[in-house]
């Protein structure tokens, strides 16, 4: 009996192994619908760290993105390459895209799907051209090569090199030449790196190559057609239905989908994932170390308020922060930082304006190039540059508008005003003696004997000691 109690909780364990090792009947569901940054590739990546963790049998990426950074489209990419759950990333709902780093994630992916009325391709790095490339010669013969794939993407039997068109026949493109030898450069590398994941997953290498150097897109139907994707559906559930039984390379295994029955479990974003998505947009980073910047001013100018330099001190670091991430060129944050130095400076040192013009110049065009990237929903925003700068730019003008016109008004107040004041000997005296001018006792000195009661017009200052004399004087 012993012995057969002990077999039976040895079996119970290795079956609790077996079902805690075995994948559960569920389908992580993330979502991508906008631009790929640092929290969006944080987000992925805690997605499939999740799903390894429960054992989901499958995570699959919603995804309709204009495209990304490409430090964090890396960065999902090498998570889906390492994830031992099998990736399917689906293009969906239809209208979806996945431009420029979607592509790429795509061609990543063990399974690559998109629904109909979607698109996939330009996948040029912009980053360094920030260019739109040039429309190729023959982009008529194109245009009508696509129609032809489209029309023919309706059969699933398509070849898979549909679409391919040899180098220099009459319906390849043209491609532009790059610019420079860093954009050169650039998209060189974009194309190695496209053209392995393609070889990796079985894909047609050869679109992807111009979709990188002649920025193409297919739609969902001329894209099947070409072999770039793997099956196109009407929704999620279509997805799973139309993936059943298809065989995956995961971890170098091949593993055969078993998606029919599976339901999904869509995981959102967490509070950190959704702070860093904040503090990541260009325009909140701008505003953060703007109201940094200012806040350590202002405390000091007022050692001991706290309030300023506290909320400037926090500010400032998590704008330091987002720009770790973010592509900062580091020419426009010290163009913006100096800006604001001269413009503070013009309130002290009198340059009629020359210091506080130099420092709106430098605080536009720093502000202009300070985020170094033309993807889409990764630039600051024009019409707050436009109002910041406005503003500062009214009131540098404001506050040079107010000095001049100072200059012009009477003084009221220092030794300055005091000359030609009229003053009343309080007593008698011949060469010095005690005078009430503007409400108070000043000593004063003469050179003509005074009395009391006698109007007096001042004419210097020395010492705190008045020189007066009568009021009736002739002046030279």
């Amino acid at each position: 009996m012993p012995l057969l109690a002990l077999a039976s909780g040895i079996a119970a364990w290795v079956g609790a192994q077996e079902a805690e090792r075995a994948p559960s009947a569920t389908a992580t569901l993330l979502t991508v619908h906008d631009a790929i940054g640092p929290a969006m590739s944080r987000y992925v990546e805690r997605g499939i760290e999740t799903a390894t963790k429960r054992g989901s049998a499958l995570v699959v990426i919603e995804l309709d993105t204009p495209g990304g950074l490409d430090t964090s489209m890396r960065d999902i990419i090498q998570a889906i390459l390492a994830s031992p759950v099998p990736v399917a990333t689906f293009v969906y709902p239809q209208g979806a895209r996945a431009a420029s780093a979607g592509t790429y994630i795509l061609y990543a992916s063990h399974i690559a799907a998109m629904a109909p009325g979607t698109n996939l391709g330009a996948a040029t790095p912009i980053s360094i051209g920030g260019t739109p490339a040039p429309e190729p010669a023959g982009g008529a013969d194109r245009d009508e090569q696509r129609a032809g794939d489209d029309a023919g993407a309706d059969r699933t039997d398509a070849p898979a090199d549909a679409g391919r068109a040899a180098p220099g026949s009459p319906s390849a493109p043209t491609v532009p030449e790059p610019s420079s030898e860093s954009e050169r450069k650039a998209i060189n590398d974009a194309v190695a790196y496209i053209r392995s994941l393609a070889e990796q997953r079985g894909r047609n290498a050869d679109w992807a190559e111009r979709a990188v150097r002649a920025a193409e897109s297919l739609s969902a139907r001329a894209a099947l057609g070409a072999g770039v994707i793997d099956v196109i559906a009407e929704d999620l559930d279509d997805l799973l239905v139309k993936i059943d039984g298809r065989q995956v390379t995961v971890s170098g295994a091949v593993r055969t989908l078993d998606s029919d029955a599976l339901v999904y479990e869509r995981i959102e974003p967490d509070w950190r994932t959704q702070l860093l998505a904040v503090i990541t947009n260009p325009t909140v980073a701008y505003m953060l170390m703007l109201l940094g910047i200012y806040g350590l001013i202002f405390e000091g100018y007022n050692p001991g308020a706290v309030l300023p330099g506290v909320v400037g001190a926090i500010a400032l670091l998590l704008a330091l922060y987002s720009f770790q991430l973010l592509p900062v060129n580091y020419a426009g944050l010290a163009l913006i930082i100096l800006g604001v130095a001269l413009m503070i400076a013009e309130l002290m040192v009198p340059s009629f304006g020359s210091l506080g013009l130099g420092g709106i110049a430098a605080f536009v065009f720093g502000s202009v190039i300070l985020i170094d990237t033309d993807v889409p929903g990764y630039g600051v925003s024009i019409p707050l540059l436009i109002v910041i700068s406005g503003t500062a730019a009214c009131a540098l003008l404001g506050t040079i508008w107010l000095a001049v016109r100072s200059r012009k008004l009477p003084i009221v107040s220092g030794a300055e005003e005091l000359m030609q004041s009229v003053a009343t000997a309080l007593e008698d005296f011949d060469r010095e003696g005690v005078v009430w001018v503007h409400g108070e006792r000043w000593r004063a000195r003469t050179g003509a004997p005074v009395r009391k009661g006698d109007p007096l017009r001042v004419t210097a200052v020395a010492d705190l000691v008045l020189s007066v004399e009568p009021r009736d004087t002739p002046q030279l």
